[in-house]
């Protein structure tokens, strides 16, 4: 049996990511643990796959997130992470996020969601993520 302690606003972040792309979780985590904390975290669907441990690339010591096993074109292509080191063959697709343990005044998700609403009209995410980096 799984328990889920959900972010903060994750319900309304993941609707409004499902909205606006093609949503798929890649996690370093094992599928064993990870397939059931999905299940209860996206219960509407969002997830339109899911990629697991066995898809990342060990390398130096660190599950990284290989976007190019996606298939997708990587200019059209993000990655929402906060272990940097997971995206280390793809910072220029990553939108960082920070970690959260349970603060339940957290408001990173709704933050983030204008961001999102850029980059989904954006037609070449590293030139608007460039864009969004500059002070």
């Amino acid at each position: 049996q799984v328990y889920v302690l959900k972010r903060p606003h994750v319900d309304q972040f993941l609707q409004r990511m499902g909205e606006m792309f093609e949503c798929v979780l890649f996690t370093a985590s094992l599928a064993k643990y990870a397939d059931p904390v999905t299940d209860l975290l996206d219960q509407c669907g969002v997830f339109r796959a899911r990629l697991f441990r066995e898809s990342c690339v060990f390398h130096h010591g660190c599950y990284v997130k290989d976007l190019s096993l996606l298939g997708r074109q990587l200019n059209k292509t993000l990655i929402l992470d906060n272990s940097p080191a997971s995206y280390i063959f793809h910072p220029e697709n990553a939108v960082p996020v920070l970690s959260w343990f349970d603060d339940v005044d957290d408001t990173e998700l709704l933050n983030l969601l204008p961001v999102f609403e850029e980059l989904s009209v954006a037609d070449d995410v590293y030139a608007k993520l460039q864009q969004l980096r500059e002070p």
